[in-house]
């Protein structure tokens, strides 16, 4: 159904399409019920995963970006996915970029964006969690992960505020927490995935979640273009500081090897490239990170998955559960049994 509705999506602007998309599903949910979208295949229990404490119903989750502000949960749950990252959310809410910020580079089955952690605050947000977890069945059924971040207008040497308040204000609604310190969209931002600072926020994070009755998982998103030894650096912190595991990866800054015209390229500007462009090298940075640290921590893989071969790399490299957004984008919700049919085949 979504390979005939895309030549329509993809025909507006990136971000007017996104906001449309949704508004379709929202349409085709109230006409058809759950079952015009809904694979029963990705509720089959040999699918399910139990990962940091948290049983998973399949593998295959959504990447944070998609719902920036928690509107469309239940909605995205119907289509099948295993759990759903809502953010990056933010103190104070915030416009981000200036638009257009999000661009279509199809001959590559890729996007550029450099939205900027546009939201509209974390405390908006909890009053829409608010509203899915008072669904008794969806309390327990939807795994719903908050991706935090700081304010633009934040200095660094004061984001660990930033992320405390989001910390402490989601606490009670999300099931896993992700610190994206990773996204090339904010001014300075990476600088905070450099070893000190980023030890001493997750460890001041990781504090305050040990203070908490029933403490949640913590995890860390990052990016692509780390070198090997930073890397090094990531998997030391991560065992310092007892993270529940790692996103890997973020979208990357790098240009090489585009199918699309380099003068088009460089006439959109700065920002995050996903998709398939991505995919050997988050699979690279998730087998480095699984073998040098010996396993010690949990893998989410994402970057550049548009089939199901593509999240089987992610698996074999030690993944053990998946993201989508960009191939969610080009290859729509089928992709989602599709993966979930090729693991169940594979045991």
């Amino acid at each position: 159904m979504y390979s005939l509705l895309r030549p329509l999506f993809f025909k507006l602007d990136a971000e007017k399409a996104h906001y449309t998309a949704i508004t379709g599903l929202q349409t085709l949910l109230k006409i058809g019920g759950k079952s015009i979208v809904t694979n029963p295949i990705n509720s089959d229990k040999r699918l399910e995963r139990e990962v940091f404490g948290l049983k998973f119903k399949n593998p295959v989750g959504l990447a944070a970006g998609f719902d920036k502000n928690a509107k469309w949960i239940e909605e995205l749950d119907q289509l099948g996915f295993g759990f759903i990252e809502i953010g990056t959310l933010t103190p104070k809410p915030q416009d981000g970029n200036e638009k257009p910020r999000l661009f279509r580079l199809k001959e590559d089955n890729a996007l550029i964006n450099r939205m900027g952690f546009n939201n509209e605050g974390v405390e908006i947000a909890i009053d829409r969690l608010k509203e899915v977890r008072k669904n008794k069945a969806n309390k327990a059924n939807i795994i719903i992960g908050g991706n935090i971040g700081k304010n633009k207008i934040t200095p660094n040497e004061e984001a660990t505020n930033d992320y405390l308040i989001c910390f402490d204000v989601l606490f009670d609604y999300v099931d896993y927490f992700v610190v994206n310190v990773s996204s090339p969209n904010t001014p300075n931002l990476r600088e905070l995935q450099e070893k000190k600072p980023l030890t001493e926020l997750l460890q001041t994070l990781q504090n305050r979640n040990q203070e908490k009755q029933e403490p949640k998982p913590l995890l860390l998103k990052i990016a692509p273009d780390l070198t090997n030894s930073q890397l090094d650096d990531i998997i030391e912190i991560a065992k310092e500081t007892k993270l529940a595991g790692i996103i890997a990866t973020n979208t990357t800054i790098s240009r090489e090897n585009l199918k699309t015209e380099s003068q088009k390229v460089e006439s959109l500007g700065n920002g995050g490239l996903s998709g398939k462009p991505l995919k050997n090298r988050s699979t690279e940075v998730i087998a480095y990170l699984h073998q040098k640290s010996n396993a010690a921590f949990p893998i989410i893989g994402v970057g550049g998955i548009h089939s199901p071969k593509d999240a089987l790399e992610k698996l074999e490299a030690g993944a053990s559960l998946i993201q989508l957004y960009t191939g969610f984008v080009y290859e729509g919700w089928e992709l989602i049994s599709k993966i979930n049919k090729e693991i169940l085949l594979t045991k």
